[in-house]
């Protein structure tokens, strides 16, 4: 269950943006083809999306628009698991390094999903 603790919501803030930064890093390595332009694109949308959903929340107005932002921050956390694994399934990145990017967007993902099991929970 996600932790009430302002230091924990400020890590998984810096590891968003962390894991923002590495997915740049990512795409600027792929090979200079239409596919890897198409899919790079989406990528760096939907990962970057995670971490500016998060400082969104924390500037909401009220208690369910914080929680529809967490929302909104998960289902990106998600949709980047897809194109990373396109990205890894079609050859255009080195494994090893999609392998590590995946295993941070789900742990990403899950805190993000406990959040907002909790935040539901408190009829948020």
């Amino acid at each position: 269950m996600q932790n009430d603790n302002p230091k924990f919501k400020s890590d998984l803030r810096d590891r968003c943006y962390r894991f923002s930064l590495q997915v740049i890093a990512l795409t600027d390595t792929l090979p200079n083809r239409r596919s890897a332009w198409v899919l790079a694109d989406q990528l760096i949308r939907s990962a970057t999306s995670v971490g500016a959903n998060l400082v969104e929340a924390r500037a909401s107005s009220s208690r369910l628009e914080f929680k529809k932002f967490y929302e909104i921050s998960l289902k990106s956390a998600n949709e980047t698991k897809y194109w990373l694994g396109l990205l890894k399934d079609a050859g255009l990145a080195v494994p090893a390094v999609i392998d590590g990017l995946l295993q941070e967007v789900t742990e990403l993902a899950n805190m993000l999903a406990s959040g907002v099991i909790k935040l539901k929970q408190k009829n948020f």
